[in-house]
């Protein structure tokens, strides 16, 4: 299942399960899955009936989801938003990178984003789209696999080869497109050579007609801990043009935010 908890979460004795599995019930709730009934639930998080009854109306009385009264059908309700609202409030990186991307943004006028690294992929912390983008189901939250963005390879360049390899092991390395590698020797050529630039660049690697661009961030310890990316429609511009105009402007917002 796609939300089991991993056995050895499951043996560690410090692990609260039901928060784990109440945490189960609420990360079901995605695109296509936005309103569930209690059976669906059940199956989706591989509770039986009676324990996801439980969960469901606990969540439902804490006021993180709300039951339809009529097709009895259950949605995440608005307060799962304040997770998301502690996290971005009380981030120093956010903090920080907010006023740097509000500017690169401006002065470029393209879909300016900033993530972090979770497992082996991506989540789109915060984003700035772009009036002239078409293609917006990127949004903040959105997670995407590391070893085929730009942003992803912006960060593994930063890393330890050992965690590199690492990362790349524990990935589903899928050809999104054609142009995605999935050869693992192919996939630290590229993490390589982001490192000798100071940027990583992706065409097409996980939409079509896609470019972008993406700088490391580092913390104060010389720890990597995020990356400044910039993704461009490639109808609008050649590959060399893109290559000549953008990753100068992402390493500069990369060092302004950096701590």
């Amino acid at each position: 299942m796609l939300n089991e908890t991993p056995k050895a979460k499951r043996n560690d004795p410090l692990m609260v399960q039901s928060v784990a599995k109440a945490f189960r019930v609420l990360t079901v709730f995605d695109k296509g899955h936005g309103s569930l009934t209690l059976s669906q639930i059940a199956q989706l998080t591989d509770m039986d009936v009676s324990t996801a009854q439980r969960f469901t109306h606990t969540l439902t009385q804490l006021g993180y989801l709300r039951k339809d009264p009529v097709t009895r059908q259950f949605e995440l309700s608005i307060k799962t938003l304040d997770l998301a609202y502690h996290y971005i409030r009380g981030s120093r990186l956010v903090d920080r990178a907010m006023p740097v991307l509000l500017h690169l943004s401006k002065e470029t006028e393209e879909a300016v984003s900033l993530t972090v690294l979770d497992g082996t992929e991506i989540v789109f912390v915060s984003r700035y789209l772009s009036r002239r983008m078409l293609n917006t189901d990127v949004i903040s939250g959105s997670r995407l696999p590391a070893y085929c963005t730009a942003p992803g390879r912006a960060i593994l360049s930063r890393l330890p080869d050992a965690a590199v390899r690492e990362i790349l092991a524990q990935s589903d390395l899928l050809a999104h497109t054609p142009a995605t590698p999935t050869d693992i020797d192919e996939i630290l050529a590229r993490i390589a050579e982001a490192r000798r630039n100071g940027y990583a660049a992706a065409f097409d690697e996980i939409y079509h007609g896609d470019a972008s661009v993406a700088a490391p961030i580092i913390g104060a310890s010389g720890e990597v801990v995020g990356a400044v990316s910039m993704a461009v429609p490639l109808a609008r511009m050649e590959r060399a043009q893109f290559l000549e105009t953008f990753p100068h402007l992402v390493t500069a917002a990369a060092r302004g935010i950096s701590f």
